[in-house]
């Protein structure tokens, strides 16, 4: 009989040892080694001139079908979007975020519209059955078909899985599941990580597509074992910000779609409610434009979107001036002024200087330099910028200005909205003009501040 195997787990890595210590060997962390107790995987026999048990069918490539698996329409446009399309059979995906965010609603609306199409399971640790009847009921949603269970044995909902047969089921969450031969609290790394590998083991071999709700920690991160993230193929959060009604859904890993693609929500008193056109929410501006605020077009996941930066120059009454950042890497932040005090002339050595994005979205790509460094000269100057000017290009070292990806469809958008004037990068100015649009390409950025 095979004996089972001690090891520690970090749950920042994720990575194993044979021993338990301080500090992880491979990513440095402190007091981060839980026990994990796994059962060793039964000797295989070997005999002379090869293996003697049972071996699978080996395949080459040109030999493995690649008809496309149809995937499962929600309803939910923007949630079908961050999945790539629509859920996938047998995909096993977690969604986490903050206490209140609106997982559980969310995903209650979905089950419930799958559940009049097909046989869905929606099982809860945290809640009664009760609870979930009450929100459904408030939410007015359909609740004749859908099949719950409140249970958080891993093998019990397993057993109930394997007779119900559902094409959907959702596990609520996988922090308080349990399995019975592991010897630890729930929520902890060896709870997580085995309760995880069973549920996903079951999703490939039934063609069960699998939704596992997960908790963050402190600093907005998935809680438990890095392994987690990898065992399963798509990793979404769902994300506010401060008091806001408005919810981003946004995909962090997927193995069948894009990553970093982004859906809104709306949180309502009937629950969830999509934002189809999200730029139109970032874009609610004043009637009278301060100085300091330009519009400029982000790609998240597969399309563009349209959202405001500001940014306020003000004298600094310290010996330090400050440089804030909202939205934005700090760090790209100061690298910008340098530049515009090197290739621009503009000194803001005394100044504090205060950037934000709109709406509290998070920009990561570098399409938003040529905008903040004009946010900054109009807010430096005092003047105005022209409400029906958007601008996007990535800015170098050398004041050089950079061409972005997918220039034409951010331009397309941008029309689309109203906007009338464009300052991009020269490589990404159309050869054919936009309609209703006048776009200046702009080589560095001597030249982007004479067109501004």
């Amino acid at each position: 009989m095979a004996k089972s195997r001690v090891v520690y787990v970090c749950q920042d890595c994720g990575s194993e040892q044979s021993r338990w210590a301080g500090q992880c060997p491979d990513c440095g962390a402190w007091n981060t080694l839980s026990q994990f107790v796994e059962a060793a995987a039964p000797r295989a026999a070997v005999r002379r001139g090869g293996y003697a048990g049972k071996v699978a069918a080996l395949q080459t490539l040109d030999q493995i079908d690649l008809a496309e698996v149809p995937r499962i329409a929600t309803g939910y446009t923007e949630f079908d979007r961050v999945l790539g399309g629509g859920i996938v059979p047998g995909s096993v995906n977690l969604i986490g975020g903050q206490p209140g965010a609106g997982k559980s609603t969310l995903l209650l609306q979905v089950m419930c519209a799958l559940s009049q199409q097909m046989d869905a399971l929606y099982v809860t640790g945290e809640e009664s059955l009760q609870q979930v009847a009450l929100r459904a009921h408030r939410l007015g949603l359909p609740t004749d078909r859908l099949r719950t269970l409140a249970e958080t044995g891993v093998e019990a909902i397993l057993e109930a899985a394997a007779q119900v047969a559902p094409r959907v089921m959702v596990v609520d969450s996988v922090q308080v599941v349990h399995c019975d031969d592991v010897p630890s609290a729930p929520g902890g790394v060896s709870q997580v990580r085995e309760s995880a590998t069973r549920f996903t083991r079951f999703a490939k071999a039934a063609g069960t597509a699998l939704f596992l709700v997960g908790h963050v920690t402190k600093d907005g991160t998935l809680a438990g074992p890095k392994v987690l993230e990898h065992i399963i193929d798509c990793s979404i959060m769902l994300e506010e910000e401060g008091d806001s009604r408005f919810r981003s859904l946004r995909a962090g890993k997927n193995r069948f779609g894009a990553v970093n693609e982004l859906g809104v929500f709306a949180m309502t008193d009937r629950g969830m409610r999509e934002v189809r056109n999200p730029s139109a929410i970032f874009l609610s501006r004043g009637a009278e434009i301060a100085p300091g605020s330009v519009v400029m077009v982000v790609w998240e996941g597969t399309r563009p979107l349209l959202v405001e930066i500001q940014a306020l120059v003000d004298d600094s009454l310290g010996a330090n001036p400050r440089r804030v950042a909202i939205g934005v890497d700090q760090n790209r932040l100061a690298l910008l002024l340098a530049v515009l005090h090197r290739h621009g002339g503009m000194q803001l050595g005394d100044q504090d200087v205060f950037a934000n994005v709109v709406g509290g979205v998070r920009v990561g790509e570098t399409a938003a330099d040529l905008a903040l460094l004009l946010a900054i000269v109009s807010s430096y100057r005092d003047r105005r910028i022209d409400a029906g000017l958007v601008a996007f290009g990535e800015v170098g070292l050398a004041g050089e200005i950079r061409p972005v990806p997918s220039g034409g469809e951010r331009l397309l958008e941008a029309a689309k909205h109203g906007f009338t004037r464009a300052i991009v990068p020269l490589a990404n100015a159309p050869r054919k003009p936009v309609d209703g649009m006048e776009v200046t390409g702009v080589a560095s950025l001597a030249e982007a501040l004479a067109a501004l």
